[in-house]
């Protein structure tokens, strides 16, 4: 009976195959297959056809609760990621250089780091320079010993390593004028990452919170059409309000103080102190401070932390500082409803290169306990200034 039923399949199947063939004769010789035969691809609908079905787009992945129902956020800030040219400078660039002894690999910056950025939930830096493919020199700038320019496309190596948002209110960022900022801004949005400065807040959501960036930027000696302390005290406060009737988190970055210092000035104009508790009085969860290119201590004021300078993260503006010690800093929110209920830190001490002999640019991790305490020590001794009441004592190197 079997034997019968298979002989009938076999010859049902010659038979459709042969009225096939028939029918392709008309197909202008058009190849067919024996899988286009037994699998047809449907037509697309004509005009008379009902429409196929839309997908409904996939839900948001819920929060991952904590044992009490609060959601963690671990967020990471670095400090300025300078990358390019000197246009002042002819010739090819140290940072050109050594990305051609990279094979081009703009992501060697961060080759060191990566790990840490990914395991994160939110990784945010200074972008301290411009991004495009020409530009021009503002009269009031001619004169300046440093103009960074870089490819639009190095904006990748932040996306491609998991850095999700920049700060970009600082001295450099208008070395080309709005048309350097402008191409600055399209380049980060192109690779998706979040930015700010002082006329827009980034907003990064994440496990069901959202986080609200805001930046400013008080560089002495200041312009006339700049704002003052006082004057920008209120300013952050007013924005500060704004965000956190949107916003779960709202950090407020600085870019302040004077270079080289190791501790922050509060006399004016620099107000650094002044300005940081200011920020924590009005709302903000975390201030986050560079522009020194050196490491300065850690306030906890009203449970809240100022980082006073991250100092620098990829500097491409010296093949060999004095001083290339840096740190990345975390901080873990745990959040309820709308509530932070602890936000313990921790430093991962740094080198600014993977070699100790030139800056090749590429943060790195140190390993050696020698250098570890370097940094330690560094941000204990100058945690010793005058009016920095609130400063840390201890550093964890590890979540407490």
């Amino acid at each position: 009976m079997r034997k019968h039923l298979s002989i009938l399949l076999i010859a049902a199947l010659l038979a459709s195959l042969m009225f096939a063939v028939v029918q392709a004769e008309d197909w202008d010789d058009e190849e067919i297959s024996l899988d286009a035969l037994l699998n047809p691809v449907t037509p697309p609908p004509g005009p008379g056809d009902a429409p196929a079905p839309v997908e409904e787009p996939s839900p948001s992945p819920e929060p991952v609760l904590q044992a009490d129902g609060s959601v963690l956020i671990t967020l990471t800030a670095v400090g300025d990621v300078t990358i390019g040219r000197n246009v002042q400078h002819s010739g090819a660039s140290i940072f050109e250089k050594e990305l051609k002894k990279q094979n081009g690999d703009i992501n060697f910056i961060f080759r060191n780091v990566k790990t840490i950025f990914e395991e994160d939930d939110l990784t945010i830096a200074n972008f301290e320079g411009v991004l495009a493919d020409s530009y021009s020199i503002p009269s009031s700038k001619k004169k300046n010993d440093y103009l960074f320019l870089g490819s639009p496309s190095y904006a990748e190596a932040l996306s491609g390593n998991s850095v999700e948002a920049v700060t970009m209110e600082n001295n450099h960022i208008n070395d080309f004028g709005d048309g350097g900022i402008a191409s600055t801004i399209a380049a980060m949005e192109s690779v998706g990452v979040v930015w700010s400065n002082k006329d827009h807040m980034g907003v990064f959501e994440t496990n069901g919170v959202r986080i609200g960036m805001l930046a400013y930027q008080i560089v002495p000696p200041l312009r006339s059409d700049e704002l003052s302390a006082s004057e920008l005290q209120k300013v952050v406060a007013a924005d500060i309000a704004e965000a956190k009737e949107t916003c779960d988190l709202v950090t407020v970055s600085f870019h302040w103080g004077k270079e080289l210092d190791y501790a922050p000035r509060n006399e004016s104009p620099y107000s650094q102190i002044t300005l940081g508790r200011a920020a924590i009085d009005a709302g903000a969860d975390l201030v986050l401070g560079h522009h020194s290119h050196r490491i300065n201590p850690i306030e906890c004021y009203k449970g809240r932390y100022i980082v006073y300078s991250l100092a620098n993260c990829s500097f491409a503006g010296n093949n060999k500082p004095s001083d290339m010690c840096t740190f990345i800093f975390q901080c873990r929110f745990r959040i309820k409803d709308g509530e932070i209920l602890d936000n313990p830190f921790r430093i991962i001490p740094c080198r600014i290169s993977s070699r100790s002999d030139y800056n090749d640019f590429a943060i790195t991790p140190f390993t050696e306990t020698a250098k570890i305490n370097t940094v330690l020590s560094t941000l204990t001794n100058k945690s010793n200034v005058k009016n920095l009441e609130y400063a840390v004592t201890n550093y964890p190197l590890e979540w407490e």
